[in-house]
Order: C-alpha cells, then sequence, then structure tokens
C-alpha cells in the first residue's frame, strides 16, 4: 500500500509541475504586461500616465464661455496715479487670461468718480493687443465716487447690442467686474439689483478702505464668489488667478495612451489563453485521478 502511495503522490507532482510549466502566474504575466508597456515602441524610460490633458485642450487662455465683460473701476481722488497704474495692470493682466474676439469675449471699460466716462466699447477692440493697448492710455478721473451712476451707465449704455454686446438669443455671458477703494457717496442697492435682473452678473472687488457693506449690496449671489477683497492695489495681481478660475470653464479633454491601451489588450488576450490551458490541464487531472481511484477500487 506504501509503495501505491508513493507512486500517486509521484503522479500528482508530475502533473503539478506539468500544470506549472504551461501556466504563467498572474505575477508573471503582471511583470510580463508592465515590460510589453515599458518597451512598446521603444519609448523613454519614464513611462507616461495613464490619462492626460490634451496640449491642443489646454492653455493660458480661455478656450470656452465667451463673454461681454465690462470692467467698472474707481479713479476718485482717493486712488493715487501709482495705484491707478496697478488697475490698469491688474484689467492688462485679465485680457491676457481671455480669448478676445468677435466671436468670443469683448471687453469695455467704464471710469468713474464723480462723473462716469466710458472708455471703450465691447464692439471697439476685438483684438488682445489693441485692447491692451486702449487700457494703457487710460486716465484718472479724479474728485467724488459716483458707484451707482457708473454701474446704471454701463447697464443703460454699455451692456448695449448698439454698444457690442451680443443679444440674449446667443446666450452670452454679461459679466460686471467693478473695483473700488471707497465708499459710494449715492445709491447702490437698487441700480445694482437692476442690473442683476436683467442678467448681468456683478462681481466686486473692494481695496484698502473699500466698504464691505456696499460690495455685498452690488455683488451678485453667492456673495462668496462675487464679493472680494485686498488690502492694497499692490496685491490687487493676485486676483487675476481667482478670476481666471471663475471667468473660464475650461473642458479638459482626457486622451488614452494608445501604447498602454494596446498593452492592456494584449494582457487580457493573454489571460484569457492562460486561463483555457489550465482548464485543460484540469481536466486532465481529473481525468488521471479518476483512473488512479479505479485503481484503487480494483486493489
Amino acid at each position: 500500500m506504501k509503495s501505491f502511495f508513493g507512486f500517486f503522490l509521484c503522479c500528482v507532482s508530475f502533473l503539478l509541475a506539468d500544470i506549472s510549466a504551461s501556466y504563467s502566474t498572474p505575477s508573471e504575466m503582471l511583470a510580463q504586461s508592465y515590460a510589453q508597456r515599458r518597451n512598446y515602441g521603444n519609448p523613454p524610460k519614464a513611462r507616461a500616465p495613464q490619462r492626460t490633458l490634451n496640449p491642443a485642450a489646454t492653455d493660458s487662455h480661455c478656450r470656452s464661455r465667451p463673454l461681454d465683460l465690462v470692467f467698472i473701476i474707481d479713479s476718485s481722488r482717493s486712488v493715487r496715479p501709482g495705484e491707478f497704474e496697478k488697475v490698469k495692470i491688474f484689467l492688462s493682466d485679465m485680457v491676457d487670461t481671455l480669448d478676445v474676439s468677435a466671436d468670443a469675449t469683448r471687453v469695455a471699460v467704464v471710469n468713474y468718480a464723480s462723473t462716469v466716462k466710458i472708455e471703450f466699447f465691447l464692439k471697439d477692440h476685438l483684438r488682445k493687443e489693441s485692447l491692451k493697448q486702449a487700457i494703457s492710455l487710460i486716465e484718472p478721473l479724479a474728485a467724488g465716487t459716483m458707484t451707482g451712476l457708473a454701474i446704471k451707465k454701463a447697464m443703460d449704455e454699455a451692456f448695449t447690442e448698439k454698444s457690442g454686446a451680443r443679444p440674449k438669443s446667443k446666450n452670452i455671458s454679461k459679466v460686471a467686474i467693478i473695483v473700488t477703494d471707497g465708499r459710494p457717496q449715492d445709491q447702490v442697492e437698487e441700480v445694482s439689483a437692476a442690473a442683476r435682473a436683467s442678467g448681468i452678473e456683478i462681481y466686486a472687488v473692494g481695496v484698502d478702505r473699500a466698504d464691505i457693506g456696499s460690495l455685498k449690496l452690488m455683488a451678485s449671489n453667492p456673495l462668496e464668489d462675487h464679493v472680494f477683497y485686498v488690502e492694497t492695489y499692490g496685491v490687487i495681481e493676485k486676483l487675476t488667478s481667482k478670476f481666471r478660475e471663475t471667468l473660464c470653464e475650461m473642458k479638459v479633454e482626457i486622451v488614452q495612451d494608445p501604447c498602454l491601451c494596446e498593452a492592456r489588450l494584449a494582457f487580457q488576450r493573454q489571460t484569457q489563453t492562460s486561463i483555457q490551458n489550465l482548464n485543460s490541464k484540469l481536466a486532465e487531472v481529473s481525468r488521471k485521478v479518476e483512473q488512479m481511484e479505479r485503481m484503487l477500487a480494483r486493489m
């Protein structure tokens, strides 16, 4: 009987060795798949990530969400000449983040103090270079702070089709960005509400001595997304990135690495083949075990 069991164990060992020789273990298959991915097409040693950004879909400009954008800037006496220059730099930096054209974003600037002046309309500068040049030529008006009057003039004159705003049927967002460092000397609540009701989204940027309560009366809801405050004009450019995130609704295209797709398919095919081989070997083992059982029964 001992000799039989010795013979039986030898047979089982032989079968298991046969299976092992014909079937790659999961870890071996994974290692081979990795090698296939690494060497496919002889790419560089540094392996590309599986999901990558399409360079054509991302750059330093906004590619989506066209805007009719009007800057309403305070140039009252409290804004010193050097500080007003920083406001113009902020506007220019903002323009750099936008896709400016007749079919994309159009920009106008309303300058105000005791009086209000529309520096240029939405239809006037449809190229980034001429737009930035026009911004560089803006001069402060000095005197008081008639913010409400500036909002009304922007609503009545800057955001009109005659001035270059697109019709409502085009579904182009209308956005006003107000930059001020003081307390309005006129009423802003009612005119701001009227502007918002007409479809204008209002962002209020306060600098230094700006009255936060007035900013909240002017801005659209939610206030936490539309009211900004900086301590000095020297750091106002830091808001550029915040507005870029807010105004640019980038659609990032995700593309698959073709090398990795091919390697994955090869790995799947190899796995299916190995499983089929394993099933065949297990069936062979079952048959031989049954033969041994019959032999054992006759003894």
